[in-house]
């Protein structure tokens, strides 16, 4: 059953003009929570979670868990769990006001991953309301910051050995590279050859991103590359733009087709269109610390899992012992 909110009245759906600080990210919009609860990511339940201060309105999309606990909605393809805001400028205020609205029902909450800009401010709204809270970092996120720089620029302060094998490859002409700006069918059947012959095992939900591609094509800010050798597919990358930054989504390539380095000379292609056509300033890498990702971005910083316990229920006294006693022996 999806909810939301305690005692919420029916107008008070998460709108979807909503977002988070700083830029908008396509994790942000109502209709990718609506996504992730069709496609069964909310089984307990959902509430959409909201304070309020002035004319200023704090939402936080939660999924309901076993034991009174909540977890902030989102899947493996998010890049962040943040609030979203509406009307105002009291957003601290707004958001203190939801996490004590949140203490009525709930005696656990954990969100990830938040990016690090944005911890401090929210555990500092939960302990405000009356939370006891725990953050820690887990996991990492890399993105590029182009800072004023050209396309010729930023390439020329990438790594040499980058540099050198896209320039060696692409003289071979061996590789022939498609971009897309709206969904083909086609061109998305061969992404999906391409990642069952990857070297990924299964994982992930198919149905959601193809979904969530189609979704984004509605929206204008799709982006597609794929690679061909001699006609067949070898690469595909799927990225969308939005809001001046582009956020790189899913990539896969065929194993036996490293040699033509198709998936480096397919990003080469992507990172000039974006920058050069859609005149982007940031390009978002997502989560993890895959190595090959610092070649191409230039700022780095951790991710948060934050975890929060409240006082007033008994039941949240025994896991926030041993959520604290983990810190501390960490620090130790």
């Amino acid at each position: 059953m999806q909810g939301n909110g305690e005692h919420q009245p029916n107008d008070m759906a998460l709108p979807p003009a909503a977002r988070g600080a700083g830029f908008v990210s396509p994790f942000d919009q109502a209709a990718w929570f609506d996504l992730l609860t069709a496609h069964g990511y909310a089984p307990g339940g959902r509430l959409n979670a909201w304070g309020s201060a002035g004319e200023t309105r704090a939402w936080l999309p939660l999924r309901l868990e076993k034991a009174g606990a909540l977890a902030g909605l989102g899947n493996w393809y998010s890049f962040s769990v943040r609030p979203l805001y509406t009307g105002g400028d009291k957003r601290a205020d707004a958001l203190r006001n939801l996490f004590a609205r949140l203490r009525k029902r709930a005696g656990r909450l954990a969100l990830y991953p938040v990016p690090d800009a944005e911890k401090n401010g929210i555990a500092a709204a939960m302990r405000d309301a009356g939370w006891w809270v725990r953050s820690v970092p887990k996991g990492d996120r890399h993105w590029l910051d182009l800072g004023g720089l050209d396309h010729d620029g930023w390439w020329e302060s990438r790594p040499g050995a980058l540099r050198s094998t896209v320039k060696r490859k692409a003289k071979k002409n061996v590789v022939d590279i498609e971009i897309f700006t709206a969904f083909d069918g086609a061109a998305w059947a061969a992404y999906e050859e391409i990642y069952a012959a990857s070297w990924k095992p299964e994982e992930g939900d198919p149905a959601l991103l193809r979904a969530f591609a189609e979704a984004e094509s509605a929206r204008g800010t799709f982006r597609m590359g794929l690679a061909r050798i001699a006609g067949a597919p070898v690469a595909a990358q799927f990225w969308t733009v939005e809001d001046g930054t582009a956020f790189i989504h899913k990539l896969a390539h065929v194993e036996d087709s490293l040699k033509a380095s198709p998936g480096t000379l397919l990003s080469a292609a992507l990172f000039r269109h974006v920058i050069e056509v859609d005149c982007v300033v940031r390009i978002d890498f997502g989560t993890g610390n895959d190595g090959y990702k610092r070649d191409w971005m230039n700022r780095h910083e951790p991710l948060w899992h934050i975890e929060a316990f409240n006082p007033s229920r008994i039941a949240a006294w025994g896991p926030a012992l041993k959520a604290f006693a983990r810190s501390a022996l960490g620090r130790a």
